[in-house]
């Protein structure tokens, strides 16, 4: 049993649009031949209830290898191969068991998504290995998994993974996260900092060495609002709310100006946020503003000043040398009016845009990189 294709799950998701993959999204592929092999053996034994014990070799010497990345977003093709020094010894069993755990899995994804108990296809302990399973996934991400058990392809969503580890009855669920916020203490002695969110919860995360310097300078900044971004592993609680980050894989400084921070504030707003006017923007409206702009704005070009605007819409301003730019965007109605002025000339441009549309977005990044002189 050498190179028998066994998978191929799609990963879907801004991050895996040019095809590669992500390390720690590797992780997570071990973690899935784990779970795979564990089943295999619980249905196994489910089939002989006169054995106490597996036969020697099962799923042992049979191994899931990441064997190609195919074309079409990310698609790591995973393989069967079987390296026991007898290939010959209860072949049909290690692929047959194998296969019905793949298909229980995909089948216990699909039925929580139709709103149906996962436990019918597996036990509570093998749904515990979602909390270590599928940790990478972003809002906008999900996992497609196609088996011949169903005709359309399965989705693990975040939201999916969050029932699935909920069936299982952990009180606790991990997950990758992004969080930025200030550091108004740090402890050398020992060893921890506590991590100030932009909403006001405060949580405490222990020093690593590589990002001390890092670290100590926020902390000295914390009266001149100077913010990090950390992303690394969170610890959740059954409701979803965030109680602890269980690894740190990363610490930066964060750019003043970083668009997520400060739609996260304006999040925070309530109506008559100025002197008893000012309608506050909703979450939903903003959410949909950060994935487009999140998307479509290059990395490379220089961030805009964010105000709310009394209407409950967003006011973006770029100042550059030569030019003074602002964009004033509808959130309800996702349209914006972009404006102009040139400090030499003196000459204004107007325009108004549609944000549910590419090209537009294409616009806006092509003119500001043209008035920022970036690659020119």
């Amino acid at each position: 049993m050498s190179g028998v294709e066994f998978l191929r799950p799609r990963l879907c998701g801004k991050r895996f649009d040019s095809g590669g993959i992500p390390l720690e999204v590797l992780k997570d592929l071990s973690v899935l031949e784990e779970m795979i092999k564990n089943v295999a053996k619980w249905r196994f034994l489910q089939d002989h209830p006169g054995r106490k014990r597996m036969p020697k070799g099962f799923a042992v010497d049979v191994e899931l290898k990441l064997s190609d990345i195919a074309a079409g977003s990310a698609v790591p093709v995973i393989t069967m191969s079987d390296d026991s020094p007898h290939p010959n010894l209860f072949p049909s069993d290690n692929r047959r068991y194998l296969e019905q755990a793949r298909n229980a899995i995909v089948s216990a994804i699909a039925a929580v998504n139709q709103g149906e108990p996962a436990t019918s296809h597996l036990r509570q302990e093998d749904l515990a290995y979602f909390n270590r399973l599928g940790r990478f996934l972003r809002d906008d991400e999900y996992i497609e998994l196609i088996v011949d058990e169903h005709l359309t392809p399965v989705r693990l969503t975040r939201e999916t993974r969050l029932k699935l580890i909920h069936e299982s009855k952990e009180a606790l669920s991990d997950r990758s996260v992004v969080l930025r916020g200030l550091i108004p203490e740090a402890d050398q002695d020992k060893r921890t900092f506590v991590l100030e969110l932009i909403d006001g919860g405060k949580i405490t995360i222990p020093i690593l060495d590589q990002y001390i310097d890092t670290i100590i300078e926020a902390f000295s900044g914390y009266r001149r609002n100077v913010r990090v971004i950390l992303r690394g592993i969170g610890k959740y609680d059954w409701k979803d709310r965030l109680i602890g980050v269980e690894s740190v894989e990363q610490v930066s400084r964060l750019d003043p100006l970083d668009i997520h921070s400060r739609l996260e504030e304006l999040r925070g707003l309530e109506d008559g946020w100025l002197d008893g006017d000012g309608k506050a923007p909703v979450s939903d409206e903003l959410e949909w503003f950060e994935a487009g702009f999140d998307r479509h704005y290059p990395d490379n070009l220089p961030l805009p000043y964010l105000y709310p605007t009394t209407e409950g819409g967003v006011r973006a301003e770029w100042s550059l040398p030569d030019c003074e730019i602002s964009l004033e965007v509808n959130l309800v109605a996702r349209r914006a009016d972009w404006h102009s002025l040139d400090l030499e000339t003196h000459a204004d441009n107007l325009r108004e845009l549609d944000l549910d549309n590419e090209s537009d977005w294409a616009w806006i990044a092509s003119e500001i990189r043209s008035m920022a002189k970036v690659g020119v």
